[in-house]
């Protein structure tokens, strides 16, 4: 239903006005949409909300072109609201204040409003905020679309007062159906061979529209034969991918490389790695992450893994780009091909917690200096056995607070260098129980 105050819905199309293929294939019911089963399926939460007559507001999660604004409208008709869509990128708080007041009349007429914010991300935790009221009165169902962590971007307010649902990139599959639908429209085949057809849907890397966007160019060229896969990687540009240095997509691909590496998993690692190049990550960024990760994750095991890193590192420096990165790829393999342990990570923060504990017990005065008289008479140092002067150059005197049941911080596996390590833990343990009278 149409009203005075939709000013900002889009004026009718002139019959003859040429009509982008997107906007020609926009599916007209959620039957149509392709893609998202998960969430539109009859178990999927909307799906659910739209079988009992109860859609809550949402946020709409999920990259570019998989259909966040398209489910929008398409759940307006379904629930006989007035779809009204606004873009956080262009809306202030002038314009927001003349949304809801259309919004109260529309409602005091009878019907609901289904606001539908794009890159609601965009709107600080203030202007989030002017959302709540109108939410809870009911005067608008928002449903807001974003492609950054909602977790992160929105405030706690209004996640608790939405549901937010989740839409995948669209697979190779999804993109074909999409394409078929295309051909039906302009009733014609694509111009391309079976692998230049393949190697367009890649293109598209899961984005509906960046796909229909290449169709249309496809479609306009006139040729006599099928192209090759080389002759359309001459007319398109493969779309860039999408990567953001301080998003939620740098911290998906660190994630994914640092398990990768922590799998033992070289292959993995270096495609995650490659990844990050490619979006444009800052090289050094990656190295400092590779020397953590050897840290981390093979320490003692192998203890020649941090110096590789720094060696990669200051290499990189040394050479720049592209050829630095070779020694960075050659750490990364490294590091996943290297026994792990987290053996001393798991010391170190079993250590830090105990130190909170027991912060204020003094070192036993066996092993406290004595440099002045004083200190000497009320026992500093008294009783230091020197260990060099001790057989097998070891006392085995107790180091810890007086006091304090001896504990056990770091149990190294039997891994890598470790397995060295281990021996000489248990060797100076019989030695200690034997010293100690044991």
């Amino acid at each position: 239903m149409a009203d005075l105050f939709d000013s900002n819905d889009p004026k009718p199309v002139a019959p003859l006005a040429p009509r982008p293929l997107a906007d020609r294939l926009r599916p007209r019911n959620l039957s149509e949409v392709i893609g998202q089963g998960h969430v539109l399926s009859p178990e999927g939460p909307l799906g659910a909300m739209l079988a009992s007559g109860s859609l809550s507001s949402l946020i709409l999660w999920g990259p570019p072109g998989v259909g966040k604004t398209t489910i929008a409208r398409l759940l307006a008709d379904h629930t006989d609201l007035a779809f009204v869509q606004i873009s956080a990128i262009f809306t202030g708080v002038p314009e927001l204040r003349k949304v809801f007041e259309q919004a109260k009349i529309r409602r005091g007429n009878g019907q609901g409003t289904l606001l539908f914010v794009d890159e609601i991300h965009r709107f600080n935790k203030a202007q989030q905020d002017g959302f709540l009221p109108y939410m809870e009165d009911g005067t608008i169902l928002l449903v807001g679309a974003t492609t950054e962590n909602p977790s992160f971007e929105l405030n706690a307010a209004l996640l608790s007062r939405s549901q937010v649902i989740v839409l995948e990139r669209l697979s190779l599959t999804d993109l074909e159906h999409m394409t078929q639908r295309a051909e039906r429209e302009l009733a014609r085949a694509l111009p391309l061979s079976g692998e230049a057809r393949d190697a367009m849907l890649e293109m598209a890397d899961g984005d509906g529209r960046a796909l229909l966007n290449l169709i249309e160019q496809v479609a306009a060229w006139k040729v006599t034969a099928p192209l090759s896969r080389d002759e359309l990687s001459k007319r398109l540009m493969r779309r860039a991918a999408r990567y953001d240095k301080s998003g939620d997509e740098h911290y998906n691909l660190i994630s994914a490389l640092h398990k990768s590496v922590r799998g033992s998993d070289p292959d993995a690692a270096l495609y995650w790695f490659a990844r990050m190049l490619e979006g444009g990550e800052d090289p050094r960024f990656l190295a400092r992450r590779f020397t953590r990760m050897a840290i981390e994750d093979i320490g003692l095991a192998d203890p020649q893994a941090q110096s590789v890193c720094l060696d990669a590192w200051n290499t990189y420096e040394r050479l720049g780009s592209p050829e630095g990165e070779l020694a960075l790829a050659n750490a990364v393999v490294y590091l996943a091909l290297a026994p792990k342990s987290n053996g001393v990570y798991v010391a170190y923060k079993a250590a830090r917690a105990a130190a909170k504990e027991t912060g204020s017990l003094m070192p036993p005065r066996h092993i406290l200096n004595a440099p002045t008289k004083l200190m000497k008479e009320i026992g500093y140092g008294g009783g230091y056995d020197y260990d060099h002067d001790a057989e097998d150059g070891f006392s085995g005197q107790d180091y810890f607070p007086e006091g304090m049941k001896r504990p056990v911080y770091y149990n190294p596996p039997e891994r890598g260098f470790e397995r060295e390590l281990r021996k000489r833990i248990e060797y100076f343990a019989k030695l200690r129980t034997r010293r100690q009278g044991g």
